[in-house]
């Protein structure tokens, strides 16, 4: 046996090296794609650069533990008490004052704001690894802090999500958030493209990362992804759709380079009942808004939805206890 190995160039010391060196690059590759998974779940820190063009609240709330801050924008001086108010929610790897897009529209159409950065983003404190579940949660949380604002009718509470922050929004949904009414902009609906997008946006090779990623996400998380692919939110949200009437509009940009606007059509291929949805013509994920067939839509279906009167909405809010339905 020795004699063969000494034929074949390999000596017990050299195969000792070989094994060494095989482990030290499976330990190298390891530890990099673990890296890459740590690294695409960690959402870039963006500084606040805006603030809002009429008079805010710097505020700061709780969320699973961790301080939201964020701005509360009061209605105008010609709206009487209570108001209606709109909680904007902004998308990964964003923050509240790059949302402030959607704001002055809205603000002059009658209505009080709310924008916050989600933990892990903007001013907000940080999380271990953070998820869609996150942007759910800390909506959630931004809900119960205006639902007990004296000045703030809860009867007439909307939410416009972009990005991920609309399907947080739709997670929110699927536990019963009484809102009365709901606006995505560009959102995810299928996980395989959450993924992928994220992946592209960091210059990482979809293959394999795409199928090994994920997993490390959600084993940092205490999840399974098995259970979470299972768990579709068009689905959820069909079932919780039987037991309320909840008015929502779903808006995608032709042009979105990011999410695909194929991401509404599965949506609309799968929503029970149908969901009014909107397709907009303007040129990237983020700018929806550009286009004129955004805002000649939003604001009339805010003023239908979303308004100081108890008795129109009595038929719309599910009888939910925020508190029961707060995450851990």
């Amino acid at each position: 046996m020795e004699l063969a190995r000494k034929r074949r160039g390999v000596t017990p010391v050299k195969a000792k090296t070989m094994i060494g060196g095989m482990i030290a690059v499976a330990a190298v590759t390891a530890g990099g794609l673990w890296k890459a998974a740590v690294n695409s779940q960690t959402p870039k820190k963006i500084p606040i650069t805006l603030t809002p063009p009429m008079p805010f609240e710097d505020i700061t709330f709780e969320s699973g533990g961790g301080r939201v801050h964020g701005w509360f924008i009061p209605a105008g001086a010609h709206v009487p008490k209570p108001w209606p108010l709109v909680i904007i929610a902004h998308g990964w790897g964003s923050n509240r004052s790059r949302v402030l897009r959607y704001a002055r529209p809205i603000w002059e159409a009658g209505y009080a704001l709310f924008m916050y950065d989600v933990r892990s983003h903007g001013a907000s404190d940080p999380v271990k690894a953070a998820s869609a579940y996150l942007f759910r949660d800390d909506l959630l949380s931004a809900l119960q802090y205006t639902s007990s604002r004296p000045e703030i009718d809860p009867a007439a509470i909307g939410v416009l999500g972009h990005s991920l922050g609309g399907l947080g929004t739709i997670l929110a949904v699927t536990e019963g958030i009484p809102v009365s009414a709901v606006i995505t902009d560009s959102m995810p609906s299928q996980f395989e493209v959450i993924v992928s997008a994220e992946l592209r946006r960091r210059r990482l090779p979809l293959f394999p990362l795409a199928q090994l990623i994920p997993r490390i996400w959600f084993w940092r998380l205490g999840e399974s992804l098995k259970t979470y692919r299972q768990r579709d939110p068009v689905i959820l949200l069909n079932e919780r759709r039987k037991g309320m009437q909840l008015p929502m509009l779903m808006v995608h940009s032709k042009g979105d380079n990011f999410i695909p606007p194929s991401e509404l059509e599965y949506f609309m291929s799968k929503a029970d009942p149908p969901v009014e949805h909107l397709w907009v013509n303007s040129g990237g994920h983020s700018c929806s808004e550009e286009d004129p067939a955004f805002w000649n839509t939003v604001i009339p279906f805010l003023k239908n939805h979303v308004q100081v009167q108890a008795q129109s909405n009595e038929s719309v809010i599910p009888n939910v206890n925020i508190e029961k339905i707060q995450p851990n």
